[in-house]
């Protein structure tokens, strides 16, 4: 098998295909990581929001859309998504405790530095393994309708870390809409308090992290669990800070 960063638009089947997506997605990624690691106070937290409306809108469509069709045309498909959603599940507590950390705090370079270097080996692990199997299963035009149905949903994804919910359908997909709605208004929030001085960004700020408890409480509701893989699962923490 050919790793799918070694190949052209063409051989990956197409502008559309979902590997030519992927692979985008994967570059972008790339860049924001250098700057992580070459930036430090506010403007390290701008790359590290950047990353997250990357990264986890991306993953949240590979879970829903990806994965699954992977499972249904790779013979160990199991085996093989189930290793990419314990990364994924990693990646999602390491940026919750990021976000709840400051720029200045002891430990928040080694965070940095975990969440790097574990973002980097998802990628691999897709890029040299996962998705040249479904390539070797699939035709190029299952490629292409595959990449619009996951475009489509990761346009309308949620973009903050839920270490809560689970990987897989039917919980990720159910919480979708409402994650996503409070994801994309925090991100609104939060670009508008960095453009604005003084009390007007505080408020912001402050309706940012309102909407992350209400985040964190739609996290714990137990539809948002039915799916659930043991090595996935995080036990319900009801009346904790939540790390969204």
């Amino acid at each position: 098998m050919r790793s799918i960063s070694e190949q052209t638009v063409g051989e990956l089947g197409g502008p559309t295909s979902i590997l030519v997506r992927q692979k985008r997605d994967h570059i972008a990624l790339d860049v924001l990581l250098r700057q992580l690691q070459d930036t430090g106070g506010d403007d390290q937290q701008r790359v590290l929001n950047d990353i997250c409306r990357l990264v986890f809108s991306h993953a949240f469509a590979e879970e829903a859309v990806l994965w699954p069709a992977l499972r249904r045309h790779v013979a160990d498909g199991e085996q093989l998504t189930l290793k990419v959603e314990e990364e994924h599940q990693q990646i999602n507590e390491l940026v919750s405790a990021l976000e709840q950390s400051r720029p200045g705090d002891p430990d928040r370079e080694e965070l940095v530095q975990r969440a790097v270097d574990l973002l980097r080996q998802d990628v691999r692990d897709e890029e040299d393994e996962l998705l040249p199997r479904l390539q070797q299963s699939v035709d190029a035009g299952q490629l292409r309708r595959i990449g619009w149905m996951w475009e489509l949903v990761r346009r309308t994804a949620p973009t903050r870390p839920h270490p809560v919910v689970t990987r897989r359908p039917p919980g990720n997909v159910l919480s979708a809409l409402p994650l996503s709605a409070i994801d994309r208004s925090r991100d609104l929030l939060d670009r508008q308090a960095q453009r604005t001085p003084g009390s007007t960004a505080r408020v912001m700020r402050s309706a940012s992290q309102v909407l992350a408890r209400v985040a964190g409480a739609v996290e714990q509701l137990p539809p948002m669990r039915r799916g659930e893989r043991p090595e996935t699962h995080i036990p319900s923490q009801r009346g904790t800070r939540p790390a969204s």
